[in-house]
């Protein structure tokens, strides 16, 4: 649906401005009307602009300061007011200033975030709903800022244990441009107009250099081409299943993408469970936040089994995605009826796999670049040497 920002006259005669979903432009002038407003202005809303400032840990940190609040008695109306006048963060102030207007009108805040179009996640606003119906708003604020912070640190694990790699990557490449651009031609000039013959490997080692010299920039725009084509095309659902796939089943990548996948599920699943979502309800929603094909394949059919009156564990088991172990604990907890805390502790098992998985692909990869970079470096030194070994036993 889309959404509008708007200026408009209160029914005390002061300007206010704020945000709104409608169908179209004559709804919400409907809508701005029933509320006993006179709109000024009315311009919709660039999707794009949602969440732009507003970071993980912010998020994070604004759920525990609303748990807080709601904690100490404070009315939700007055904490979301609070929050919207922290003037060292303004794009966070304007987002809590909207809701605030929003449920100062009698709306509820569940629907209030949804009209945030990127600000909150549909997993967010779904937990924050069932508290408002349930009466359970505070535990359901802790939880998110809990379930949000355990989301930050793991994804700052992984871009954390991938910046050497990158460096690695990026130091190989600018040495191995200068040694193809450079030297090898400078070396070609005064040294091989003397020999007769020039060995295999040195006549390879030429070769790559012209290309390099004198096609450099043109691969380089193509290599920028292919990369911004792939990154325009990544969101159609034909092309993010199959990476997802073949992520999945790598042979490196692949366990630590299916850990990844099943573990920000149990997280998603057992947070909702345990804040009141209806677990049909709540693996859904957790379908739709999963990222990864294979998972949103095993959760539609999980959602047809439990809808069928059959376990849980059956259709994630057969997925592949679940370790034997995590299965049983999955079984162990329907069986007491305790799924929603079991499915957490599963989560915190598999969030620790994970460190584990990733601290194992990044000492295999590290080792695996720094062998790729010396053997490239070592076949430039013998393409180079050979020759020069060749001028001096003809002397």
């Amino acid at each position: 649906m889309p959404t509008f920002e708007y200026i408009a006259i209160d029914p005390a005669g002061e300007r206010t401005t704020g945000v709104i979903a409608g169908n179209s432009e004559q709804a919400v002038y409907a809508e701005l009307e029933a509320r006993s407003m006179t709109p000024v202005r009315l311009s919709e809303k660039s999707e794009r602009s949602g969440r732009r400032g507003i970071g993980t840990r912010q998020l994070a940190t604004v759920y525990t300061q609303l748990a807080d609040l709601q904690r100490a008695g404070v009315p939700l109306l007055r904490a979301l007011t609070l929050l919207s006048k922290q003037k060292s963060k303004p794009r966070l102030a304007t987002v809590f200033r909207r809701l605030s207007e929003r449920v100062s009108d009698g709306g509820e805040l569940a629907e209030a975030m949804a009209e945030q179009p990127g600000v909150f996640p549909r997993v967010h606003v779904a937990m924050v709903r069932a508290g408002e119906k349930g009466g359970f708003l505070e535990q359901v604020f802790e939880q998110l800022g809990r379930f949000v912070n355990a989301e930050a640190d793991l994804r700052g694990k992984v871009v954390g244990s991938l910046v050497y790699p990158a460096v690695l990557v990026t130091v190989g490449a600018i040495v191995m441009s200068i040694l193809f651009t450079f030297f090898v031609p400078m070396f070609r000039d005064k040294m091989l107009s003397r020999l007769d013959t020039v060995p295999a490997v040195t006549s390879f080692v030429l070769g790559l250099s012209d290309i390099v010299s004198k096609y450099g920039l043109v691969l380089l725009a193509l290599i920028v081409a292919a990369g911004f084509g792939l990154w325009s095309i990544r969101t159609r659902p034909d092309v993010r299943r199959a990476v997802s796939i073949a992520r999945t089943k790598a042979p490196v990548l692949g366990p630590l993408t299916r850990a990844l996948a099943a573990a920000r599920f149990c997280r998603l699943l057992g947070t909702m469970e345990s804040n009141g979502v209806p677990l049909l309800t709540a693996m859904g929603i957790a379908k739709d936040a999963a990222g990864n094909a294979l998972m949103e394949d095993a959760i539609g059919r999980a959602i047809e089994a439990v809808r069928a009156g059959e376990p849980l564990a059956g259709p994630l088991g057969e997925s592949g995605l679940f370790a034997d172990d995590v299965i049983e604990m999955i079984s162990v907890g329907e069986a007491a009826g305790n799924v929603d805390q079991v499915i957490l502790n599963v989560a915190d098992t598999l969030e620790g796999r994970v460190d584990r998985l990733l601290a194992g692909a990044v000492k295999l990869i590290e080792p695996l670049l720094l062998v790729v970079l010396a053997v490239s470096i070592g076949l430039v030194a013998v393409a180079l040497i050979l020759p020069m070994t060749q001028m001096t036993s003809s002397l």
